[in-house]
């Protein structure tokens, strides 16, 4: 053993380490040191309890291990997952509003060369102009698409404007008459009212919004409906969860909890895998529960280049330099021959990416305050 800034270390590149901070566990596969080796490229694995340690590389945990956090039912790695439950021309839900955007997912099924797929998703950004450039779409489902703050989604236009890579059918609604498709698939209903289509001309150009009589009045004497949306896959993100997939959310929750519903089949992706009496704890943090999910993957920085609350921030250059990057199809797909093509997994695609930017994403500690869930 050697010491590193008072911090014991080990030579090597093993599996993964347990980060003790504040009198709590984390076991996430990353390398951490302090912000002067990181800068300097050293590499040391660290079992740590400095405040000031910084995630800044990151390491494989073998596939399927737990890591001592319970039984291994569900947990698997990402192309497990993704090989397993999805199939081309299926319909496909990628969760996750602002943060917790499954990134790694959205990257893994464009590695193994899906196509025809229906791609379903509130906001799809970056996200998905990366798998329709890649060709794996063949229809959008959406309530509004665009890079957050910065403009156009390049390669979705070419695709509706210009057939390329592929024709691509569009499917378009508010953000609450998309949720309501997905509530009504959630709940096993033929259709769902709502009154945001009242005065607006999205009727006139999607069939899938109609109007039934009121049988409890009469105003509305009519009001809109839409049909459930019940994906063939979701897959959706979360802080954590136990190993059999009962999975906590935190910040802004979106549409994930409908999409886990509604869907036939669920890959969960989370931060940290944690142990059941962790989840058990806090029982109203759990919104997703295990009975929903069919996979579970511990997925680290899994929402990169979007942010996970509470465990690293939104790579606002990113979201720029994509705006930059895709001005041709050509240059569109230079990217993805690097950071999707070029790299195995996630962890390969971590390895990439510069030791400042883990630097700059980790988030200032706000600590809720705790309560006492009694006994009973």
């Amino acid at each position: 053993m050697n010491t590193f800034s008072g911090v014991s270390r080990r030579a090597g590149l093993p599996g993964s380490y347990r980060l003790h901070r504040d009198n709590r566990q984390r076991s996430l596969p990353l390398l951490v040191g302090t912000p002067e080796a990181a800068k300097a490229g050293s590499a040391p694995e660290i079992y740590c309890t400095r405040k000031d340690t910084v995630i800044y590389g990151a390491r494989r945990r073998p596939a399927n291990s737990t890591n001592g956090v319970g039984s291994m039912t569900k947990v698997t790695d990402m192309t497990g997952a993704v090989s397993s439950a999805i199939e081309d021309g299926q319909s496909v839900y990628l969760g996750g509003f602002t943060h917790l955007i499954p990134f790694a997912a959205g990257h893994e099924i464009i590695r193994q060369g899906y196509s025809d797929l229906t791609l379903a998703r509130a906001t799809p950004d970056l996200i998905y102009d990366q798998m329709i450039a890649a060709g794996c779409a063949s229809s959008v489902t959406f309530s509004w698409a665009g890079n957050p703050g910065v403009g156009s989604l390049r390669a979705f236009r070419r695709a509706v404007e210009d057939g390329v890579p592929t024709e691509l059918a569009i499917d378009e609604y508010s953000h609450f008459g998309l949720v309501s498709r997905l509530a009504a698939g959630a709940q096993d209903l033929p259709f769902l009212p709502l009154r945001t289509f009242v005065g607006s001309d999205y009727p006139e150009h999607n069939d899938n919004i109609q109007f039934v009589e009121n049988p409890f009045g009469d105003t509305p004497g009519e009001i809109p409906v839409v049909p459930p949306l019940t994906p063939d896959v979701a897959v959706v993100r979360a802080q954590r969860a136990d190993t059999e997939g009962s999975a906590q959310l935190w910040g802004i929750v979106g549409e994930m909890i409908e999409a886990a519903f509604a869907a036939d089949t669920v890959i969960l992706s989370v931060e940290e895998l944690v142990d059941t009496e962790v989840i058990r704890s806090d029982p109203n943090r759990t919104l997703i529960p295990q009975t929903v999910v069919d996979y579970v993957v511990e997925e680290p920085y899994g929402s990169h280049p979007s942010y996970a609350q509470g465990y690293y921030d939104r790579d606002n250059e990113a979201y720029l330099a994509w705006d930059r990057q895709t001005e041709t199809h050509e240059s569109t797909e230079e990217w993805l021959e690097e950071w999707v093509y070029g790299v195995d997994d996630r962890t390969e695609y971590l390895e990439k990416l510069e030791v400042e930017q883990f630097l700059d994403l980790q988030p200032q500690t706000n600590y809720g305050t705790p309560i006492d869930m009694g006994e009973y």
